[in-house]
């Protein structure tokens, strides 16, 4: 599927490739040199404790789903945020743009960069969707770390400890595809996110949205702020925080519905 120019695949690779075996025998023919291209993939990843009974080979095993699942598994074209806008209204958000993976240069303001470094960088993927009224976009991304489940439980408690998923100056950038609604979604036009740093696989992930008009915001909020009752700035006025959050949430199911072995597969 294309939106034109941006909408790319992910490009070859000329690294060798670490896929588990369980991982090669689920994904099949369409992993090897293909990268993350449209496609699907059957079956659902259950996440266990990372520590007891196999947990530790689903840990492992997410790190790998970057090089090992298609594009459309982890960002849908389409994604359905049922009750996910203001008030319980329902949403729906269309991929208009795919970045090709890459490394984590210059895809963080410095200061979030330097939180995030604790966990290391394997690899970064992002995309970006408009909703259902071509008024908003949000770059939703999946960073996928060196770190293991210590390093990223650690993680997580300094995030939340300290309040860095709040702070503006560790708001994630977006991805500005060009000939897209998303061409102007700069650093100025940032307006919620929301970052989650996952304990059950090494990734960090998060959304960012604005208005599609490419419109600077002076005052962006987390996304946790801009959906309280009550909130009258522009982002919570517009549901720019559900945008983030509701997005973010449903590619992240995405991320945990992806592959097991033949031999866990549900009857």
């Amino acid at each position: 599927m294309s939106f034109g120019e941006p909408e790319v695949g992910y490009r070859e690779r000329s690294w060798r490739l670490r896929i588990p075996l369980r991982i090669a025998a689920a994904a099949g023919s369409v992993v090897l040199g293909l990268g993350l291209i449209g496609g699907a993939v059957t079956g659902s990843w259950l996440i266990g404790d990372s520590g007891e009974d196999g947990g530790g080979d689903r840990f492992a095993q997410a790190g790998e789903l970057w090089h090992s699942v298609p594009v459309d598994q982890l960002f849908p074209p389409t994604v359905d945020g049922q009750g996910a806008g203001p008030g319980g209204a329902d949403r729906t958000w269309t991929r208009i743009a795919v970045a090709p993976d890459s490394g984590c240069t210059g895809a963080f303001d410095p200061l979030l960069r330097k939180a995030l470094a604790p966990v290391g960088c394997e690899r970064l993927l992002r995309a970006t969707y408009t909703d259902a009224t071509q008024s908003y976009v949000t770059t939703v991304g999946l960073l996928f770390t060196d770190a293991d489940a210590t390093a990223m439980r650690e993680l997580d408690q300094r995030f939340t400890k300290e309040g860095l998923d709040k702070r503006t100056d560790l708001m994630p950038l977006p991805y500005a595809a060009k000939n897209t609604l998303a061409a102007d979604f700069g650093a100025r036009q940032r307006g919620s996110w929301t970052i989650s740093v996952l304990t059950d696989a090494p990734v960090v992930a998060y959304a960012v949205s604005g208005w599609v008009d490419g419109r600077a915001v002076d005052t962006p909020e987390p996304a946790a702020k801009a959906m309280e009752p009550g909130d009258t700035s522009p982002a919570a006025q517009a549901g720019l925080g559900n945008e983030a959050k509701g997005l973010a949430d449903r590619v992240e199911r995405a991320l945990r519905k992806t592959v097991i072995s033949p031999s866990e597969q549900p009857s």
